[in-house]
């Protein structure tokens, strides 16, 4: 079932937000500050790709740079990211068969909003060690 949800997610909408953030991951990392920016915004694109059967789990090494470099992307980037989220997420959520790619655009504002310090991991093995 995530296999048909994912295909027309990609065709629907899928693809789209993966230019997007490609293409913002392509400006982030032209400065070298930027680089972990244009890194987790490709991370994010390829989440935002293939949604269904993936979640986002915290990673219990990331310290104190990733919480500056969440408090820089969600003043810069991620509130307006996660805005763009929800306001899509209701307007697929009008129909019935809309709905669970409502879900999965709710499902991306958490990445979306503090990105840094997570890992996109399937769904049946989110608790896993790398």
């Amino acid at each position: 079932m995530k296999t048909v949800l994912n295909v027309i997610w990609l065709v629907l909408s899928g693809f789209w937000l993966f230019l997007g953030y490609l293409f913002a991951g392509v400006l982030l990392c032209v400065t070298i500050i930027g680089i972990p920016f244009g890194i987790a915004a490709f991370r994010i694109g390829v989440y935002a790709l293939w949604p269904f059967g993936y979640t986002t789990v915290e990673r219990r090494d990331a310290g104190a740079p990733s919480c500056i470099g969440n408090v820089l992307w969600l003043v810069l980037a991620g509130w307006w990211l996660a805005l763009a989220h929800i306001v899509t997420g209701i307007a697929l959520c009008v129909t019935i068969i809309g709905i669970p790619f409502g879900i999965a655009n709710f499902k991306l504002i958490p990445v979306s909003l503090l990105p840094l310090g997570r890992d996109i991991v399937p769904t049946d093995q989110p608790f896993a060690t790398r």
